[in-house]
């Protein structure tokens, strides 16, 4: 029998999540209740309060009684996260739901966070119509707007969690029986790509699975590069095909799409084999062009829709993307391979597109070459732009081989 895993405040939402429990057990699987509220709830859960908050080093008594929601906040939701994962493991279910206004949501999310990719986990929200970046960051929650506020049962919020409980039961049931035949599964590569490198990915990938490999492509747009790093810690990859690293440009700009300071360093921490480029490292990105910012104005800009304005980075801005690519590839411990395409660097940093910026790249790879000392970083110029086929196929043909080695 499945199991799903009910996580939230029962001491001040019992009668919702006890509600949620039934349509559970009305489909035939079974309800896992976890209590992550300060005080006791009306209905003995499975996992009481005193656990959670054992798990975070405190007595849930002494807690109750200073009645700080501030250090209550606190102390469940750092147990909570301790908790959920242990108990996964345990076998103790297989699927996880919740529901909360911004307090519940930022309670339980955290603790979803940490549950493997494709466990079911879905989070009834009165955020969730806003930018939900915070609470999902890079993992799998479905967060479904809860429309009215999770304070008490009427039509609407009926609805509501019979919906979100189908959900979670839907993917916890449907097509079991049509598990993978043994065999099937390749090894994963992971790829970056932007717009403007998409010739570029989609040749190299197409090489790649000629080559018997399964090539995950994610959009190098902030979020993107920071899932596809997670997932490189979380050991998913064989290798790694990071030729789309305009997440920096973002980063050191002020644009809209930065992936963090952390940016490039998990393939070379992890000790995938990797094989990684400067791909749209011409470009910051900003949304409609009233919305760049003042001290951009004057810049070259270019419309790359309604809702994106790109910026072409300057001299100064591609010496500092150049030392902090170096200074995570310049850590490896094991041999990488790094592809500076001195005819451009996307599809519009070419002769006569808008883009075109020989002395912007020049600096970019002298800057990386200059500081990086470690003998294991193989740089490699090539006289292509990104998007010509023999930088594409050598980006592949060289990561197989590190690959292989």
């Amino acid at each position: 029998m499945k199991t799903i895993a009910v996580l939230g405040t029962f001491d001040s939402k019992g009668p919702e999540f006890l509600y949620v429990k039934g349509l559970i057990e009305d489909l035939g699987l079974k309800a896992y209740m976890i209590h992550t509220g300060v005080f006791e709830p009306t209905f003995i859960p499975d996992v009481s309060n005193a656990e959670v908050a054992a798990e975070a080093g405190y007595d849930i008594k002494e807690v109750a009684a200073k009645k700080d929601r501030a250090l209550g906040t606190e102390v469940m939701s750092k147990g909570t996260k301790a908790i959920v994962p242990r108990l996964y493991k345990e076998g103790k279910f297989d699927g996880i739901i919740s529901m909360g206004g911004s307090g519940g949501t930022a309670l339980a999310t955290p603790a979803m966070r940490t549950l493997p990719v494709g466990v079911p986990k879905v989070m009834v929200s009165t955020m969730a119509s806003g930018d939900v970046a915070r609470y999902v960051g890079t993992s799998d929650i479905m967060m479904m707007p809860s429309i009215v506020d999770v304070a008490g049962l009427n039509k609407i919020s009926k609805i509501i969690f019979k919906n979100a409980v189908h959900a979670v039961a839907g993917m916890l049931t449907l097509g079991q029986d049509k598990e993978e035949a043994a065999g099937d599964e390749k090894p994963l590569i992971a790829a970056t790509m932007f717009g403007v490198t998409t010739p570029c990915v989609e040749q190299a990938k197409a090489y790649l699975e000629d080559k018997g490999y399964e090539v995950l492509v994610f959009h190098a747009t902030g979020t993107g590069g920071r899932t596809m790093e997670s997932l490189v810690d979380a050991g998913f990859f064989s290798g790694v095909l990071d030729l789309t690293t305009t997440e920096w440009c973002d980063e050191i700009c002020g644009g809209i799409l930065n992936a963090g300071p952390d940016r490039c360093a998990a393939p070379v921490r992890a000790g995938v084999p990797l094989v990684a480029s400067v791909g749209a490292c011409d470009m910051c990105n900003f949304g409609p062009m009233d919305s760049v910012p003042e001290k951009y104005k004057d810049r070259n800009l270019y419309k790359h829709n309604p809702e994106i304005t790109l910026m072409r980075t300057t001299v100064e801005e591609n010496v500092e993307i150049g030392k902090e690519l170096a200074d995570k590839w310049d850590k490896a411990e094991r041999e990488i391979v790094i592809l500076l395409p001195k005819k451009g660097v996307s599809m519009i940093d070419a002769e006569g597109q808008p883009f075109n910026g020989p002395e912007e790249r020049e600096t970019l790879y002298a800057t990386i070459k200059d500081n990086i000392s470690n003998d294991k970083v193989k740089i490699v110029e090539m006289d292509n732009n990104i998007n010509d086929p023999e930088f594409a196929l050598t980006a592949a043909k060289e990561l197989v081989r590190l690959i292989e080695e």
